[in-house]
């Protein structure tokens, strides 16, 4: 469809904002590459009254031949569309649905978590979305993730690589199918996994930039909250265990005296090593890694689920609505929450709004190959940091998976001098985390409390340190 087409044209955005005639020729010179223009959703099913912000979903084709259709959802700006940042949101796994981050981090949207009894699970306005400051892009990558599906096998190939290159060509046709962006402030952004691949798509962007490449994005920076960046971060979590309390001082000794440091490729004839790692494993195996003072859960169900309860196995659900009576956890089970993500996409209703059109949904499938073929993004975000691209680096303090410890660490190997030195930061008047600023742009902070995606846990502190930021302030 071309961008010219009726859905484009009666979108107040698009009159309103009175682009120049020659802007508009070159776009429509270009349209027949080009995707949907969208649809606005003005009502979604389990919520209340027409939505008090504006939606659009839609499918954007990339790859060879548009042969991977990447779903995205896009949600404007609650204050000034115009003139706020426009953000490009991954969500982590690899292979886990924008609408995660959407509904359970950043977005304006969240499910009232009540008992479900087979019908459809209710949404809630959710007033701590970082669309208060900025317009969002949710997009479905990589390939079968989400509502996102492959017209073809070989489209269904799944890796590092081609999750950038699908981004960064997702990014470019989604700002020419919306021309009234062009002007917009972009910053691309993740949590998690998406470290690997977030400071790539911002080098690929920058490239082109320097290239002369049509359009011209005006790419400021990136964002990355407890971020995958290599391998490494594994090693910190020992450390990270003592420092809270989680292992003794004789295991730690140990641990570092025969290992070496070096918890993750360790040599099989280091017995001792692994001895202690054994050890070390045992006693942590009951700890909740994304948020080590949160409960690990067991669901009761007509349908048998594991006793050791894990956020990542929500993937292998939801099952057929109405074949399941779910009782709700006694405590702050959190995994609760995940599964209704599920019954709510999977609902016809839901999907008719929506206009997915995959038969499936699930909110995460890291079961599905996936070639991992980059070793880490630490080298491009060298580059970002040459080109004095901005960066706000965040962790949720209390995360197991990817320890501030491990981000602290590969930071601080950028050897940037400091300009704005370890202090507190606030909200409301309490502590909210600490900060520190350096010479390249790069701003690190920690979100006390915070767990594996910071804003999932403290959305208010979140919200805050993400307005400043966005503002050119100091948190």
């Amino acid at each position: 469809m071309s961008i010219f087409s009726s859905t484009c044209l009666t979108d107040p955005r698009f009159i309103c904002h009175g682009f120049l005639l020659p802007i508009l020729l070159l776009l429509l010179q270009i349209s027949s590459q080009l995707g949907d223009c969208g649809t606005i959703v003005k009502y979604l099913p389990g919520f209340q009254g027409p939505l008090p912000f504006l939606l659009e979903t839609g499918y954007i084709g990339v790859g060879e031949n548009d042969d991977v259709q990447s779903f995205y959802y896009f949600i404007e700006s609650e204050n000034n569309p115009r003139e706020d940042p426009l953000m490009l949101w991954l969500t982590g796994g690899p292979g886990c649905s924008a609408f995660s981050g959407l509904v359970y981090e950043i977005g304006p949207l969240a499910f009232q978590v009540d008992e479900y009894d087979g019908g459809l699970p209710s949404l809630v306005y959710k007033p701590n979305s970082w669309t208060k400051v900025s317009s969002i892009v949710f997009v479905d990558l990589p390939v079968n993730t989400g509502f996102s599906y492959a017209r073809t096998e070989f489209a269904s190939q799944r890796s590092d690589s081609l999750s950038v290159n699908q981004a960064y060509q997702f990014l470019r046709k989604w700002i020419m199918d919306h021309p009234e962006f062009l002007n917009n402030k972009v910053y691309i952004a993740g949590d998690s996994y998406s470290g690997m691949h977030v400071p790539i798509i911002a080098d690929e962007i920058s490239k082109a930039n320097e290239r002369g490449l049509q359009p011209w994005i005006n790419l400021q920076g990136y964002l990355m909250g407890n971020p995958k960046i290599d391998e490494k971060e594994k090693n910190y979590r020992i450390p990270f265990a003592h420092g809270m309390g989680l292992i003794s001082d004789e295991l730690h000794q140990s641990l570092q005296k025969h290992c070496k440091g070096e918890y993750v490729n360790v040599d099989i004839r280091n017995i001792l090593c692994s001895s202690y790692l054994e050890s070390y494993y045992e006693i942590t195996s009951d700890i909740n890694m994304a948020h080590i003072l949160e409960p690990l859960c067991e669901l009761d169900s007509q349908n048998p689920l594991k006793s050791s309860w894990r956020r990542s196995l929500t993937e292998n659900y939801p099952w057929k609505l109405n074949d399941i009576h779910l009782r709700l956890p006694s405590g702050n089970c959190r995994d609760y929450g995940y599964l209704l993500s599920g019954y709510w996409a999977n609902n016809d209703k839901v999907r008719n709004a929506l206009k997915g059109t995959k038969k499936k949904w699930q909110r995460c499938t890291s079961h599905m190959p996936y070639k991992f073929d980059i070793s880490s993004s630490f080298p491009y975000q060298v580059n970002l940091s040459k080109e004095g691209y901005r960066s706000l680096i965040y962790s949720g303090d209390h995360d197991m998976v990817v320890p501030f410890l491990a981000t602290q660490a590969w930071i601080r190997s950028l050897n940037y001098s400091i300009v704005d030195d370890w202090r507190p930061w606030y909200t409301n008047g309490q502590v909210a985390g600490y900060t520190r600023t350096y010479s390249n742009a790069m701003t690190f902070a920690t979100v006390k409390g915070g767990g594996h995606t910071a804003p999932e846990y403290k959305p208010e502190e979140c919200l805050n340190m993400y307005s400043r930021w966005m503002s050119r302030m100091a948190l």
